[in-house]
């Protein structure tokens, strides 16, 4: 079953926010793909491992510290007699192995070898897990979830699954024996009480409030050409339809992640959204969700966290 579902990384959520709000340089931008293409995979190994779901613990994006050092783990499913460990890489296109390493195949280009990134993970979560007492046998494996990838002189005998024979691991997997005791479920708490919601290791580009472009965004296509009619904002770029309420709650939802120690005023919000024209309506939406602090023009929002 699974205790711990996957999210958007919260840099994950700024980048996106900065990516329609602002001129990110080459390198930001192609961070933020990353990420992006990162997620997708991992989201699309999710909806695989969702047919386990009554089978196993599972426990989705654990980020854990052992030995003073952080790691990530993408997947990790806990079985009645072994702890599966998934890092899953959504890479498109053609590559090779030579000598321990990963290369491009259009320009030779070396990549950070993901079989260490997986190593390290298994040691790391070895280390954590017996120190606690826990020492249920950790199987590692690397995903190439999308299908247009090819590894040439993939090396034998090494923890590697690529796309087409997902099917044949999922079943794999489904065969095992599925009968959780406590044990299992105390290891799987513990993960959970380990897991650090923040990545010190976030890469996020300097910006100011004036440097960022303003406007409620279409909540489905992020498109900022939309109107703003009597009940509804309308995008007419996909003609989704959203409500006004809706719209300026999640806009100032992203306000909050981009300047969390920013006071949230009504004449903050309603400039930041732009297009709903006046600022009691803008005031009234903030009432239903935050706590108003103070009186008259120096009163302010708190969120309930």
């Amino acid at each position: 079953m699974p205790l711990k579902s996957r999210t958007e990384s919260k840099e994950f959520r700024i980048m996106k926010s900065l990516n329609g709000r602002m001129q990110l340089s080459s390198d930001d931008k192609q961070h933020y793909l990353n990420l992006k293409k990162g997620y997708e995979g991992e989201v699309k190994f999710d909806s695989l491992t969702a047919s386990l779901d009554s089978k196993f613990y599972i426990l989705n994006d654990l980020l854990l510290k052992s030995n003073n050092t952080t790691f990530q783990i993408d997947s990790l499913l806990i079985t009645q007699a072994l702890i599966i460990l998934c890092e899953v890489k959504n890479y498109e296109g053609d590559y090779y192995y030579k000598d321990d390493g990963f290369y491009m195949c259009t320009n030779s280009k070396e990549i950070t070898n993901p079989l260490h990134q997986l190593h390290r993970s298994e040691t790391l979560l070895r280390q954590l897990l017996q120190k606690q007492g826990f020492n249920l046998p950790i199987d590692g494996n690397l995903i190439f979830i999308h299908p247009e990838f090819f590894l040439y002189q993939a090396p034998q005998n090494k923890q590697i699954i690529f796309s087409p024979q997902l099917p044949s691991f999922m079943k794999n997997l489904s065969a095992k024996p599925s009968n959780l005791n406590g044990n299992q479920r105390k290891i799987a708490d513990f993960l959970l009480s380990a897991h650090i919601t923040d990545s010190p290791y976030t890469q996020v580009p300097t910006y100011e409030y004036g440097g960022l472009r303003k406007g409620c965004k279409c909540g489905v296509c992020d498109s900022f050409d939309v109107i703003c009619g009597e009940r509804k904002i309308r995008c007419m770029n996909c003609g989704s339809e959203e409500t006004i309420e809706l719209a300026v709650l999640r806009s100032t939802e992203e306000f909050i992640l981009l300047f969390p120690k920013q006071r949230i005023t009504t004449n903050m919000i309603h400039d930041w959204c732009k297009v709903v024209k006046y600022k009691k309506r803008i005031r009234n939406i903030l009432l239903t969700r935050y706590i108003l602090v103070g009186h008259g023009k120096y009163s302010y929002f708190e969120t309930t966290k």
